[in-house]
């Protein structure tokens, strides 16, 4: 369930998107004033968040500032009564990502939190590469097999990385030093093979499913 934040001072329009959210699936939680808001975004992860500009405590525009100091990826909805070019302006370049101007319709409102979610999972999804149940975030840095995180270390990332974004492809020692570690490749280490063995006890321990393949003589291919 997609958990949605809102702030918002007057409390019939906050009891009424509370409402309208929570009818279309969607966990919601409000706050009446910028500071107490500011609190409750900061407590806990949210989806989305809808901010009205004029509140008591920190406004909307200030609120918004504040919370991009600290997170760049949450979609923040403004409310508003100001409708001119430049008051839209200001709320975008404050990190708001849409606007909406008061009064407006229940149904556009929902039409827009729902593109907002849409494309922050387009965004989110754009860092994920899976490989059937592998999963590896490459901003986050996370890698989980079956849903259980794995941890690595950097070099063993980069390895996974590599693999991972040339699935079904034979990769020669040669490359992998290359690419993994950016050096020409000697044939008197094996310093390869150690640390995909490393990472094979990692990603494989516990599973049926063995991912990562040795060619004799010619490398390693994920499939």
């Amino acid at each position: 369930m997609f958990k949605i934040g809102v702030a918002e001072d007057d409390p019939k329009i906050s009891a009424l998107l509370k409402s309208a959210l929570e009818e279309n699936g969607y966990e919601v939680l409000s706050a009446a004033d910028g500071i107490s808001a500011l609190q409750l975004f900061s407590a806990s992860a949210f989806n989305l968040l809808i901010i009205d500009v004029m509140m008591p405590g920190l406004n909307g525009l200030q609120l918004c500032k504040k919370i991009r100091t600290t997170d760049q990826q949450t979609p923040i909805l403004m409310l508003t009564a100001m409708g001119s070019i430049e008051d839209k302006v200001t709320g975008l370049e404050t990190g708001a990502d849409d606007y909406l101007v008061k009064p407006f319709h229940l149904r556009e409102l929902l039409a827009r939190v729902n593109a907002l979610l849409r494309r922050q999972a387009q965004s989110t999804n754009s860092h994920q590469i899976c490989f059937e149940d592998l999963c590896l975030n490459t901003e986050s840095k996370e890698v989980s097999r079956g849903g259980i995180v794995i941890e690595l270390s950097a070099k063993e990332f980069i390895l996974l990385e590599l693999f991972m974004k040339n699935p079904n492809r034979l990769l020669s020692r040669q490359f992998i030093a290359e690419k993994a570690w950016d050096i020409n490749f000697e044939t008197g280490t094996n310093v390869i093979d150690v640390y995909i063995n490393f990472l094979r006890k990692k990603i494989e321990k516990g599973f049926d499913r063995k991912l990562i393949h040795t060619k004799i003589n010619m490398g390693y291919i994920l499939k």
